[in-house]
């Protein structure tokens, strides 16, 4: 009887872990058909176990990265002048 038993716990782990994965899945598709909703495009079929495309990496024009630099240097500048100011009144 132990070994029927076995047997038998196995057989239903095995079917309730298919079950499982057949629900991930649609619940996968559904989450792509919702997300493809919010980003504006109409929700393409997928494969099962296909994984999302890495969105391509930003890239800034030289006029930003100096207006981005420029601005924290004035936040630093800020900072220090601050730092500054408020140190003599510690002693």
């Amino acid at each position: 009887m132990a070994g029927l038993k076995a047997t038998y716990d196995i057989a239903t782990l095995q079917m309730a872990l298919v079950g499982y994965q057949h629900e991930r899945e649609k619940i996968d598709e559904k989450i792509r058909e919702i997300q493809a909703q919010l980003k504006g495009k109409a929700a393409a079929p997928s494969v099962a176990g296909e994984r999302p495309a890495v969105a391509p990496k930003r890239v800034l024009s030289v006029a930003a990265r100096r207006r981005i630099a420029l601005a924290q240097k004035k936040r630093w500048a800020e900072h220090r002048r601050r730092k500054a100011q408020a140190k003599p009144e510690e002693k």
